[in-house]
């Protein structure tokens, strides 16, 4: 992850600015603006780590934010320490070293990213584990928190998995609204196959065998499988295979923990589950900030 790069910087930036990090009124009175402190960030869980790079860039761009800030920093984590490492409860992620004011305003920003990145990867990583062994990838959806898209499919990442589109520009993915309103698998799935740009894939979502025969008699290059049981994906993925096809079949829709083996097990190659975005708990973590002594 490019944790310098503009998009990055917006997020974390705006997430400094709707904490007014730089405004802590509580700290300002109560602290002394020379003290200097540790702060040692801490799982409290075992979890799996996403966002340990954020943390030097929220005290960089603070800086910016700040031009009274005092000192430098220092951000020190063990080399087996980084994204997409396990971690046990109790185990240090990082040591933050700076002006105690400045890491006092920031401690927020910075535990809410990394818990919530870090429950993604988390649940992200059981998903994967559930179907070591098979054939299966777990892929993510664009079912994310509005404005955090590349950081969340970034803890999918983290965790094992792999991204589906990041956007829509990002691929062809004809839905069932688009077949509804555009007249059609056949008419659909032609006007995208001779007006796509070089290199795009067409993939068709199918939720039918009928509409799976039209969506490979229209010349489909990838399908996607929406809510079929693992027996109707299994009959789905052998229909494809007896025309001699290789394309790339996906299983979504109703998939979770508890299943998803069975839809490794029937064959496909891919399985999207928006559950490892829109609703992976946050990990526990905590922050313990000493002053540091001379």
């Amino acid at each position: 992850m490019d944790w310098k790069s503009r998009r990055i910087e917006a997020i974390l930036e705006q997430a400094l600015l709707e904490d007014k990090a730089t405004s802590d009124a509580t700290t300002e009175i109560t602290i002394d603006p020379k003290l200097r402190a540790s702060a040692t960030v801490i799982a409290k869980q075992d979890c799996v780590l996403a966002g340990v790079g954020s943390i030097p860039r929220f005290l960089e761009i603070f800086a910016r934010l700040d031009r009274k800030t005092l000192g430098r920093y220092e951000v020190i984590s063990h080399p087996e320490i980084f994204d997409g490492v396990r971690l046990k409860k109790g185990q240090a992620i990082a040591v933050i070293r700076h002006n105690a004011r400045v890491i006092l305003a920031c401690e927020r920003v910075i535990l809410n990213l990394l818990q919530h990145l870090s429950g993604i990867a988390t649940v992200t990583r059981q998903y994967v584990d559930q179907i070591a062994g098979t054939q299966a990838k777990v892929l993510d959806t664009r079912k994310t928190v509005p404005g955090m898209r590349v950081l969340d499919k970034y803890a999918v990442r983290c965790g094992g998995g792999e991204n589906h589109r990041l956007d829509l520009s990002d691929g062809i993915l004809i839905k069932n609204n688009h077949i509804s309103l555009g007249g059609g698998i056949e008419t659909v799935l032609a006007r995208a196959l001779a007006d796509r740009r070089p290199g795009r894939t067409v993939q068709v979502e199918v939720r039918t065998f009928d509409e799976l025969t039209q969506a490979l008699d229209g010349g489909a290059e990838s399908i996607l499988l929406d809510n079929m049981s693992p027996p109707e994906i299994k009959k789905a993925v052998n229909i494809v295979h007896d025309r001699g096809l290789t394309i790339p079949l996906e299983a979504s829709g109703g998939i979770v923990l508890e299943n998803i083996r069975k839809y490794a097990l029937a064959g496909v190659d891919y399985i999207s589950v928006g559950a490892l975005t829109h609703s992976a708990p946050a990990v526990d973590l905590s922050m313990r900030i000493t002053a540091e002594i001379y």
